[in-house]
């Protein structure tokens, strides 16, 4: 069984069609079935596998269509390759073609299809499921065939219920390698601990958190220990990248894809003349109370949303250039600011939050030079993990980062791109937190910003996120707040900030 579509549209002319022009659609639509909709088809398909105009009607200046076809010259590629052939044969009797109406759209789509898996979008109209298949009735223009919305839905459909049978990202976890059991130490929450020593306070807003200077300490020895052992060893050079990220960048990054329930949006106002805000200012003055609603409906936006995956606002600086051979390898960092992704009900501790400190390591070049790259981070980072702060982790092969937050599922068969997952045992609870990743993402990026190599070759890149809270986490639940039990480096990187606050 294979995908089916049917439609019917109305070409719509300049005048009627006479008796000689009607005779030439005829003939086109002959040429079309048997010569036209052929083109570029396999030559075994069948028929019923490609597309064929199965009735047609003039009634005055109106040529009515009914087209369908299988998955070769789909039946909205088949109207407009008819569209440009019956145009030229009608022109020569003086008629010229003013617009096409749709007037009904149909797809079968093999395979049961679970109701979650039909999107809810306004083109789709209706949706009646059979065990073998999902029929789709959609209300489509012209422009939106020529824009391959059919073609979209199809292709999101089979991605949704290719998520539900691929499962979540726990069934797909694939141990690497680890070390060996650590002594335990210290057994307690080190968010509650850093917060009954005043070291950390939660922030007005949700999954934020006030770091003291003594948290603030370890954040800079992990830095520290990072620029050391990982960043200045392999080259990287140092960038500032934006961290507001409008929707042009996501969508050629693909986060458009399915990001939306994680990120915080960014709106501007209408204007800056302060006459159009006074009476919200007056508001609040009079009633002590931020007049929100009213505010709303000033704003345009949302233009985009905070910095949410930290490495796609960089690639607008490569965008459409050509990278010359001799500069390759390239390998950058930033450590600018703040990530934001709400996280719904999943906040927990300073490991899990809305607002998170985090390194960015990128790096690109040719295939071979991005693995290449990543088996080298690979190899310190396991020395840092394992020799210089003594952790009890371990190393699995995941679902690839973005395809996790794309809403994809085996987008790639080059078993060299996905992600490592670097996690650590949190004796307090027993469980294994994801503090570091390391993904080679193929020519992902290079492709979605146009970005070429002087060589030819295709160009690929990969990233690497080292999250300070998430670091802090795991030492502090491995290791305890007695500087005992530290590791050297740490101990000898982390001094005992004088006291700033004293509380009464």
């Amino acid at each position: 069984m294979f995908i089916r579509f049917a439609l019917t549209a109305e070409l719509h002319f300049n005048r009627d069609l006479t008796p000689e022009a009607v005779e030439a659609v005829g003939e086109a639509v002959q040429d079309a079935n048997t010569l036209l909709f052929r083109k570029g088809v396999p030559a075994d398909a069948t028929d019923e596998e490609v597309g064929r105009i199965t009735s047609y009607a003039v009634t005055g200046a109106v040529l009515r269509l009914e087209i369908v076809s299988g998955p070769y010259t789909r039946a909205h590629d088949a109207l407009f390759r008819f569209r440009k052939e019956v145009a030229q044969k009608l022109g020569r009797h003086h008629l010229g073609l003013r617009n096409i109406v749709v007037t009904s759209f149909r797809i079968r789509i093999p395979g049961p299809v679970p109701e979650s898996a039909v999107p809810r979008i306004p083109f789709i109209t209706s949706a009646d499921h059979h065990d073998d298949a999902v029929d789709l009735v959609l209300d489509l223009s012209a422009a939106d065939l020529e824009n391959r919305v059919p073609d979209r839905i199809v292709r999101l459909v089979q991605e949704k219920v290719a998520a539900q049978e691929y499962g979540g990202k726990g069934e797909h976890w694939e141990l690497i390698s680890e070390s060996s059991r650590r002594e335990r130490v210290y057994d307690g929450d080190p968010t509650q601990e850093m917060i009954r020593r005043r070291w950390i306070k939660h922030g007005a807003s949700r999954g934020q958190w006030i770091f003291g200077p003594q948290a603030v300490e370890i954040f800079r020895a992990v830095e520290r220990l990072v620029l050391d052992e990982i960043i200045k060893p392999l080259g990287f050079s140092e960038m500032i990248f934006p961290k507001l990220v409008p929707w042009e960048v996501w969508m050629r990054s693909g986060h458009a894809k399915g990001v939306y329930p994680e990120i915080y949006y960014v709106c501007t106002p209408k204007t800056r003349d302060p006459s159009y805000w006074e009476d919200i200012a007056d508001y609040y003055k009079v009633t002590g109370t931020v007049p929100v609603d009213q505010i709303r409906e000033r704003l345009d936006g949302p233009v985009g949303g905070m910095c949410y995956a930290q490495c796609p606002p960089f690639w607008p600086f490569v965008q459409g250039e050509t990278l010359a051979n001799d500069c390759l390898p390239i390998r950058v960092f930033d450590r600018s600011g703040t990530s934001h992704r709400y996280e719904s009900g999943g906040i927990h501790g300073i490991e899990r939050v809305d607002e998170f400190h985090r390194i960015e390591i990128l790096w690109l070049g040719t295939r071979e030079q991005t693995i290449a790259t990543a088996s080298r981070l690979h190899d310190l980072y396991t020395r840092l993990f394992e020799d210089v702060l003594e952790l009890e982790w371990r190393c699995a092969k995941v679902t690839p980062w973005f395809m996790a937050q794309e809403g994809m599922v085996g987008e790639s068969s080059d078993a060299e791109i996905g992600t490592r997952d670097y996690e650590a045992c949190l004796p307090y609870n027993g469980s294994w937190l994801e503090f570091q990743n390391v993904s080679v993402n193929g020519d992902k990026y290079p492709k979605g910003f146009n970005v070429k190599i002087q060589s030819g070759e295709e160009c690929w890149s990969g990233c690497s996120g080292i999250g300070l809270e998430r670091w802090t986490a795991v030492l502090l639940a491995q290791k305890g707040f007695d500087r005992a039990n530290w590791p050297e480096r740490l101990a000898r990187l982390v001094s005992e900030p004088e006291e700033v606050f004293r509380f009464l």
